[in-house]
């Protein structure tokens, strides 16, 4: 994992599992193992459907590392 990696889970667009799914081995085609969904599409078909998460948790992690960099730069300036 990279410095700038940021690792979450993927959810169900039905029930909002968040752990608990089924795959094939190269993820064309995924399951819910709670609510049964069936993502046809795949992991790719998963991850578009989480865009609005993906951009959430994107917006937090970065307002984290302004944050962390503004307080760097406050303490080499004291």
């Amino acid at each position: 994992m990279s410095e700038n990696e940021i690792i979450f889970q993927l959810t169900c667009d039905t029930c909002g599992n968040e752990s608990c799914f089924e795959s094939n081995e190269d993820k064309t085609y995924v399951k819910c193992s709670i609510c049964g969904r069936e993502y046809s599409g795949g992991i790719d078909e998963l991850k578009e459907l989480n865009q609005e998460r993906i951009r959430e948790i994107a917006i937090i992690e970065a307002r984290k590392l302004a944050k962390e960099a503004a307080n760097r730069i406050i303490k080499t300036i004291k």
